[in-house]
């Protein structure tokens, strides 16, 4: 070959890239912004929800919820990288069958009474506050026995798993699991009652991203990190950073985050995302109540968590 560029072509042609003449660069020193922040406000989302209750019946898609899409440029449906969150519902009298899914999945409950969920033949109420876990490859149902109309947050790895590509989804061929177990608490239903008291005995955090915050569970799933955060009114936090993807839903309170060069409003029922490495702050109005899922137990495995103040 007589000079670089017929070599390229050459290289080009056989679908393999030279490492000196690369089109665009593979390492970067500190990860790019990619992902958006963004609030999805619980004012606009439940009439919606309302409607939808009369207009879609849930076996229409397994469940009746709405998907967080992170409106980036060119995203589908993640809400953040490797985490999709919905908002849903299911009404008085209403059964959603049973399935399974190698997906982790979790639920935070918003308002509703006398809905349940079972979960490989577990079967335990769902009441506002709680985080209700679904592991992968479980059964799990839900179903409304009492008056009132449930709303919750889903939070699963769906993207994670369409990166890695082990999905697996299965409906239940009895419609329903027939061997249920009825419990008041189990290892899978982490209590709003108990957050709270852990709360109370927590000492404020040493990084000062909230005023006391504690785990639920260790991790409460191996891909997903469940924290309940408190933060009274009129607190600021400090500026953080994680390499930690982070979708919070505000169970009580309101107030301001700044997420890079983005300024989210929220209050009680709104989710809110801070994608890996951007950071951010809070500035509280109302004594609040946060729920922070994120995927440290992801990058904890692979030693890329890493966190700063900038």
């Amino acid at each position: 070959m007589s000079d670089l560029d017929a070599l390229h072509a050459s290289i080009y042609a056989r679908n393999m890239e030279g490492g000196w003449h690369r089109k665009s660069p593979a390492l970067w020193p500190e990860p790019r912004k990619n992902f958006l922040p963004h609030v999805w406000h619980y004012a606009d989302v439940r009439p919606i929800l309302d409607e939808a209750g009369h207009l879609v019946d849930h076996r229409m898609a397994d469940r009746r919820n709405l998907t967080m899409t992170n409106p980036v440029e060119g995203n589908l449906y993640a809400t953040v990288r490797t985490m999709v969150a919905a908002y849903q519902s299911i009404k008085p009298g209403e059964c959603a069958d049973s399935h399974r899914h190698t997906p982790n999945a979790l639920r935070v409950i918003l308002e509703g009474r006398g809905s349940y969920t079972t979960v490989n033949g577990t079967r335990v109420e769902m009441r506002p506050g709680d985080v209700l876990l679904t592991p992968s490859w479980n059964w799990h149902s839900h179903e409304s026995l009492g008056p009132d109309e449930c709303f919750w947050i889903d939070v699963l790895d769906v993207p994670l798993v369409h990166l890695l590509e082990p999905m697996f989804f299965e409906r239940h061929p009895d419609k329903l699991e027939k061997d249920v177990r009825n419990v008041e608490e189990c290892e899978l239903a982490l209590r709003w009652e108990t957050s709270m008291q852990r709360l109370d005995a927590a000492p404020e955090t040493a990084s000062g991203v909230a005023q006391r915050e504690v785990e639920l569970g260790s991790p409460a799933l191996k891909t997903m990190a469940v924290h309940a955060q408190r933060m009274g009114k009129g607190f600021v936090s400090r500026t953080h950073r994680s390499t930690a993807n982070a979708i919070y839903t505000v169970l009580e309170g309101e107030g301001r985050s700044r997420v890079g060069e983005h300024e989210l409003d929220w209050r009680r029922g709104d989710v809110f995302v801070v994608p890996a490495w951007q950071p951010f702050s809070h500035t509280v109005a109302a004594d609040t109540h946060l729920i922070r899922v994120s995927d440290e137990p992801v990058m904890r495995a692979f030693d890329m968590l890493r966190s700063a103040q900038p």
